[in-house]
């Protein structure tokens, strides 16, 4: 096949440098954005007298049989074409005949590759966000359901005070909640079109950039030639988007895989979305939850391996923008692939409510509240914190909970202490008195997952 770019050379290359610049492989999955840019570059060249009316038509028409086709798996995708830029106007030509070797006036593959990737990016980033509001209205739904359920809460994997599991939820409903907004900033700044910057330098045809940016949805145009065809800050942005909804869930998927542990027995995963072992019979490894947090790697790599490429590039287009397109691709597959797991695992999880209040009542979690107690005695805090450690060391040694220990002996620490300690060490008082805007009582929990609907709602109707 003659290539499209014969000219300044005779366009024979090896079969190995065909195969090695070859992008067709993976950007072909842009097909449909590619078609669709054309489609509105033909409207705009016809609007503006640089082609006719009547070629315009040819094209449109020619553009929308593709498309039909390529979607009904009646063409197939050409490897010997060098890219989906290549391939759709190669087919065009064939189809239509001279009208399509008219598509390419006043624009370059460099502004062409920009746009097709910005728009495939925005769809994308909009199913991602579906799927985030999905999985964060999954966590609203279990934090109203166990806003009274106690639990240990951590700190430095210790027990520390006693918490709910609804606020649990709640907390990470709120770390995806932001996740959506990043989704959001991000698309917001990646919605300029860089269509009509051609090569790098603009073109000398009276083309109208602002209309054919509107045609395609866009908010305005990249302002600046050379930026427009060398920016990849879009694909940075959504890569470090994308690489902190991993992380949140891969701190997400951590808990999962201790909480369902045999030590901890908190939760039981649904077990379509665990396997068993090839030798032992017993087990019931939380393998979905494992491979979430494995992939939380790869996004990174996808993220540090496309600002690797972008550090050095001088101005404007190089081929080494061609690598943006694998690692962008794949962290969003990635991202789209775990976030499908992450939903059906939480919704369908089930909680040991049991283990969670037997652990609770084990660690001296109560040990804050049996200080603060003392100080609604008149003591200064530090004072009320030894006494406290001190009671909690007798306890240790002599086997004793805080709920267990003797009044008699509560006295020999502090004569202040009378029987409303007992209601001050209870754990279901404790967590109730923690009442204070975003606490973990019940009430609070309540009035989070009640906020954090109402932001969800709104964020789905955006």
């Amino acid at each position: 096949m003659s290539k499209m770019w014969v000219g300044r050379t005779d366009g024979k290359t090896s079969a190995a440098a065909d195969g090695f610049n070859s992008s067709i492989g993976f950007d072909s999955r842009m097909f449909a954005e590619d078609i669709g840019g054309s489609a509105a570059h033909a409207d705009m060249l016809a609007r503006c007298g640089i082609i006719t009316e009547e070629d315009a038509r040819k094209i449109t028409d020619g553009l929308r049989s593709i498309l039909e086709d390529l979607r009904e798996g009646r063409l197939d995708f050409d490897p010997a074409s060098e890219d989906i830029h290549m391939f759709v106007e190669e087919t065009l030509t064939s189809r239509i005949g001279d009208a399509g070797k008219k598509l390419h006036t006043a624009r370059s593959r460099n502004d062409q590759v920009a746009l097709d990737l910005r728009l495939y990016l925005r769809g994308r980033i909009k199913e991602i966000r579906e799927s985030v509001i999905s999985l964060a209205s999954a966590f609203v739904c279990r934090a109203e359901e166990q806003s009274g359920t106690v639990m240990p809460g951590y700190t430095h994997m210790q027990r520390a005070q006693p918490v709910t599991f609804g606020q649990h939820m709640a907390a990470y409903a709120s770390m995806f909640v932001r996740d959506i907004g990043r989704l959001d900033d991000c698309s917001r700044r990646m919605n300029l079109s860089p269509i009509g910057a051609c090569a790098l330098a603009g073109t000398g045809f009276p083309t109208d950039r602002e209309y054919e940016a509107g045609l395609l949805g866009f908010d305005g145009v990249a302002v600046n030639s050379m930026d427009a065809v060398s920016d990849r800050d879009f694909c940075v942005e959504l890569l470090s988007a994308l690489s902190v909804i991993m992380m949140h869930l891969s701190r997400l998927c951590e808990e999962l895989v201790l909480w369902s542990s045999w030590e901890f027995g908190f939760i039981e995963l649904p077990a379509e979305y665990t396997t068993g072992s090839s030798i032992m019979p017993q087990k019931k490894n939380p393998d979905m939850a494992e491979l979430i947090r494995g992939k939380t790697g790869r996004v990174y790599g996808d993220l540090i391996g496309t600002l690797t490429v972008l550090k050095g590039l001088p101005l404007a287009y190089n081929k080494d923008m061609q690598e943006d397109k694998e690692s962008v691709f794949d962290a969003v597959d990635t991202v789209l692939a775990c976030l499908g797991m992450a939903v059906p695992m939480i919704s369908g999880l089930k909680v040991r409510s049991d283990r969670m209040r037997r652990a609770a009542g084990e660690g001296f979690i109560n040990a804050t509240d049996l200080a603060d107690y003392l100080v609604s005695k008149g003591l200064p805090f530090r004072t009320a914190y030894r006494i406290s450690g001190s009671a909690v060391a007798y306890c240790i040694d002599n086997s004793f909970t805080l709920e267990t220990l003797p009044l008699e002996k509560y006295i020999s620490f502090c004569p202040l202490i009378g029987e409303d300690v007992y209601e001050a060490v209870d754990l279901d008082r404790c967590v109730a008195a923690r009442n204070s805007l975003g606490g973990t009582s019940p009430d609070q929990v309540r009035a989070q997952a009640a906020r954090l609907k109402e932001l969800l709602a709104g964020l789905s109707s955006d």
